[in-house]
């Protein structure tokens, strides 16, 4: 668990759980900046929580360490953490480690187009791009509204980006063999968006660019980024309201996107086994997320709860939910985030922003990540 906040607000919907089970449950909330260091102590000493929220870029690790309890012969007891219950990207295979299922989704993320449709509209763009050529062609026009105005915003720190414009251009970064390999077609035209976008002047190229305020001003009226950011200019700029809109993210042959979000785990070595089943299913209960959406504003990963009426009356939330349907998670490589996200940011913030040789630097990330794999 990375925010207190969060933390505090999960008392309410374990309630029910608590008064019909007799269980106590106590909740830690862990800085998600000190997870690595907890994982590490606790693995260590035996000693972890009993039931953990896992973020999906820190599964592998995990699971790695051994810190997961395999659940593949346990939820057959539980029909309620059933794969089927929950979209495929993100539940069964999708999220098994070593041919195991070691945790079942709980919350979701995803990313989408963000666009102030009144900036476009005023600039002879009636929709929102549906395709990265047309994105690209939109943000060229929006950007000659004059100095300091932008078509896009890229977040340098967004490594999960180049990966997604892959993915909707027909592309795939594992091999047939469980091998990283960024080496294809459709990554090598996702680098040309990339870096084209900056090549025509239409990103703001200074890092500590603040993407909400730079949303809200119009200086950079379109971004693909994840539903909080839809949630921080509701409630940061009400007066926006109507004035703008989530869209599926660009497509090339799709528009297939990033699931991010967390899972929930059992510890190895719990001696609370049972309890901790129980526990997971009464969180994939329907109602139990919707619940949870409503006091936190984090998605549900149950298909039931995410395919509601009244959760989908949001035309915005709708975007994210028929979004969610066509995504997937990042590969489930050890230590993916400095491995690899880390080698992909440096090589295209190095073409974009300080020159490098496009190819020359290519060849050395591919390098870099060759011998990585999920395996």
């Amino acid at each position: 668990m990375g925010d207190g906040r969060l933390g505090r607000q999960l008392r309410i919907p374990r309630r029910p759980f608590v008064t019909e089970s007799g269980q106590e449950i106590e909740v830690v909330a862990i800085p998600w900046d000190s997870i690595d260091e907890k994982l590490t102590t606790s693995v260590a000493s035996g000693a972890g929580p009993d039931v953990l929220q896992i973020g999906l870029s820190k599964l592998r690790s995990f699971a790695d360490a051994g810190a997961l309890l395999p659940l593949d012969d346990l939820v057959a007891d539980y029909p309620g953490l059933a794969a089927e219950n929950f979209p495929s990207g993100v539940s069964g295979d999708a999220t098994s480690v070593n041919g195991q299922v070691v945790s079942v989704p709980w919350v979701s993320d995803t990313r989408v187009l963000f666009t102030r449709t009144d900036i476009l509209s005023e600039n002879g763009i009636d929709a929102p791009p549906s395709t990265w050529d047309e994105l690209r062609a939109d943000a060229k026009t929006l950007t000659s509204r004059g100095s300091g105005q932008y078509g896009y915003y890229i977040p340098q720190w967004d490594a999960p980006l180049p990966v997604e414009m892959t993915w909707s251009l027909g592309g795939d970064v594992i091999d047939s063999d469980g091998n990283v390999d960024f080496d294809t077609p459709e990554f090598q035209d996702a680098v040309d968006i990339y870096t084209g976008l900056y090549a025509d002047g239409s990103v703001p190229t200074n890092g500590d660019f603040d993407q909400t305020q730079g949303f809200i001003s119009g200086v950079a009226p379109m971004l693909v980024s994840g539903p909080y950011l839809g949630k921080a200019i509701t409630d940061g700029a009400p007066e926006l309201a109507g004035k703008w809109q989530a869209s599926l993210l660009p497509a090339g042959t799709s528009s297939t996107s990033l699931f991010a979000g967390s899972n929930l785990g059992v510890w190895a070595n719990t001696d609370q086994q049972d309890a901790s089943l129980e526990l997971l299913e009464y969180l994939a209960q329907p109602e139990t997320q919707l619940e949870w959406y409503s006091l936190s504003g984090e998605l549900p990963t149950v298909s039931a709860a995410l395919d509601d009426a009244d959760l989908n009356s949001d035309p915005n939330v709708a975007v994210y939910t028929e979004q969610l349907a066509s995504s997937k998670v990042l590969p489930l490589v050890s230590n993916w985030d400095s491995a690899v996200g880390t080698e992909l940011l440096n090589a295209l913030n190095a073409i974009a922003l300080t020159g490098a040789d496009r190819d020359d630097t290519l060849a050395g990330f591919f390098a870099k990540t060759a011998d990585l794999t999920i395996d």
